[in-house]
């Protein structure tokens, strides 16, 4: 599922990291499909998580720079996303890389961001508008 402009949370920083977010989750999906080596959805999981730490911090430093009161319920957030990462990176390694648990891991993923950005991002915008 790409990134849409129903996602967008009216920051443009956060906006801009959610569709690389989406595009990599994408790329992921897709290398999946096509039985590329294990090695090369490894290095796009890798990313994946080092990408969402980097978004995670830079997301919480703009939260805490607006005020918003949600940050503490946001950091909650992140860091379980985080640990589900994290097994999803352990699912897939002991797995040899099977086609299913790529295509579970895309899923779990995807629905993830579009709940969490629809449902906890959003509001950020809607607090920073009102401001």
């Amino acid at each position: 599922m790409p990134w849409s402009p129903s996602l967008s949370v009216g920051i443009e920083l956060i906006d801009e990291q959610h569709k690389e977010w989406f595009d990599r989750a994408e790329r992921l999906f897709e290398a999946g499909k096509k039985g590329q080596a294990k090695e090369y959805i490894g290095e796009l999981l890798e990313f994946l998580d080092s990408y969402t730490r980097k978004h995670f911090a830079d997301e919480e430093k703009y939260m805490a720079q607006m005020g918003y009161p949600g940050l503490e319920e946001q950091k909650k957030a992140h860091a379980s996303f985080i640990a589900q990462l994290a097994e999803l990176r352990q699912n897939y390694d002991s797995s040899g890389g099977s086609i299913s648990v790529i295509i579970n891991a895309n899923k779990i993923v995807i629905d993830w961001l579009t709940k969490h950005i629809s449902q906890m991002d959003r509001k950020i915008g809607e607090f920073v508008n009102k401001k």
